[in-house]
């Protein structure tokens, strides 16, 4: 076997290879398009609701009872402390139970039609059908929970998916998968496809896909969005560099541990994490000596330890990237309180920069690294200019015992959500997740992915005509 005919999965921590995966040629993916296709078409075939129910509910069945195997393998491959691991194993088993739920709101409704004269003598309703094969192409930082949030919709929906996981981290996807089939789901309803660059864009662009559903970076998603075929749907997850608001009436003892775990988890690697943080200069100081206290005190190291609160970054180019982006920063002016060193060549200390400059990297990209960014203001209204001056656009945050200030604050960030003393990584699997501007495209969250999965077709009888039922 070549060497570009196979997939070699390390682990960040330490770069030993957990396991060596075949690429499937696209001859292979193509058969996985046909088998996708051919159940969606075959309507005699699809699975009714109940069915769906089952198959789902003996999945999270399954995921509860290996919540410390998938922990284990997250904290692996992906590199995210085994605490923090272990959330994700959990909240997946919520994802696919909500999936299973939000089945019985797959439904249409009635349509009045005697509004006019020309509607009377006839009855409409709606119903909800599955959009059709659905290709999904998904990110590193959430190996399990990612894909649970992009298959469980199409299972519930009763839509065929065939899902490409990101190469860094495909173990836990195809361990997922493979307990979705041992729950009862025909294998051409989800299937994965583990391949190249070039594949991966011949399976997102091909006619035959009716949504495409991609967790990734905005350069990539966007592009692939410009090649899809005409008529496919789609929805795009990419990141953000989220701002913070700290006012001078918020409560420290709170905010710092909160910011603290919103900038630092995953290392960073998460597209809400806190990044740019706009605090009153009547309490940075004590603000900068407290968050820089704290954050001295995270444990970073191997992911599978207990005690590990930071571990690394997925691949050392991106701590290349990381430490050349902080260098930029300090050369410009800012100051260290916490941090700025290379620990090896895959873990980054956690970073504290005071006052990047305004058009350095740091302070106009997402950085993607454990590193947060403070900057002083003394007009609130040239704090939330600065904060929504960025083409990126996902959550954001605000700290204030104020509650007025709280709302109008909320209301002029522009983001697709804004957290009121909670940090802006902050999130539920129900809850609408979107980006907007150049950060996304559509809306994320299992039962607002459900909605995207599916199409309304509308049902009109003339109640005037000779209509009998045939036994």
């Amino acid at each position: 076997m070549t060497e570009a005919s196979q997939l070699t999965v390390e682990q960040p921590y330490d770069g030993a290879i957990i396991d060596e995966l075949p690429y499937s040629e696209w001859s292979e993916v193509d058969a996985m398009l046909a088998r996708a296709t051919a159940a969606f078409e075959n309507r005699d075939g699809w699975l009714p609701a109940y069915r769906r129910i089952e198959v789902l509910r003996r999945l999270a069945t399954l995921l509860r009872d290996r919540t410390e195997d998938f922990a284990i393998l997250i904290a692996r491959e992906g590199g995210k402390p085994l605490t923090d691991a272990r959330i994700e194993a959990e909240r997946a088993v919520n994802g696919v139970e909500l999936a299973a739920e939000g089945i019985a709101d797959l439904h249409g409704q009635e349509i009045p039609m005697d509004l006019t004269e020309a509607g009377a003598s006839r009855l409409a309703f709606t119903r909800k059908e599955p959009i059709g094969p659905v290709v999904a192409v998904s990110a590193f930082n959430h190996p399990l929970n990612l894909i649970v949030h992009q298959v469980a919709p199409a299972i519930a929906t009763g839509c065929p998916v065939i899902v490409k996981p990101a190469d860094t981290t495909p173990l836990s996807c195809l361990k997922f998968v493979d307990l979705l089939h041992q729950a009862g789901l025909p294998e051409a309803w989800c299937q994965v496809c583990v391949c190249d660059i070039p594949t991966a864009e011949r399976l997102v662009t091909d006619p035959r896909v009716a949504f495409f559903s991609f967790i990734g970076s905005s350069r990539v998603g966007w592009y692939l969005r410009s090649k899809l075929a005409p008529g496919t749907r789609c929805a795009l997850e990419h990141g953000g560099a989220a701002p913070v608001l700290v006012c001078d009436d918020a409560d420290l003892n709170q905010t710092i541990p909160s910011l603290v775990k919103g900038g630092y988890y995953h290392a960073g690697q998460v597209c809400v994490s806190v990044q740019r943080i706009f605090v009153d200069n009547r309490i940075r100081d004590e603000f900068c000596n407290a968050f820089a206290d704290k954050v001295g005190q995270l444990v970073t190291g191997d992911p599978t330890a207990a005690e590990t609160d930071v571990g690394p970054l997925i691949l050392p180019r991106e701590v290349d990237r990381v430490a050349n982006w902080v260098d930029e920063a300090v050369s410009g002016g800012a100051q260290i309180l916490a941090g700025g060193t290379r620990l090896t060549e895959r873990v980054y200390d956690p970073t504290i920069l005071l006052e990047p400059p305004a058009d350095a990297n740091i302070s106009t990209l997402e950085v993607f690294g454990p590193v947060c960014c403070i900057y002083g203001f003394d007009d609130v209204a040239d704090a939330v200019a600065r904060a929504n001056g960025l083409p990126l656009a996902f959550q954001a945050a605000v700290y204030t015992k104020n509650l007025d200030r709280a709302f109008d604050l909320s209301n002029r960030l522009e983001a697709g959500a804004v957290m009121v003393n909670e940090h802006s990584a902050f999130r539920v699997d129900w809850m609408p997740f979107a980006g907007r501007r150049s950060s996304g495209y559509g809306v994320g969250g299992i039962h607002h992915t459900m909605t995207d999965m599916t199409q309304e077709k509308m049902i009109v009888i003339n109640t005037s005509a000779n209509l009998n039922a045939q036994c």
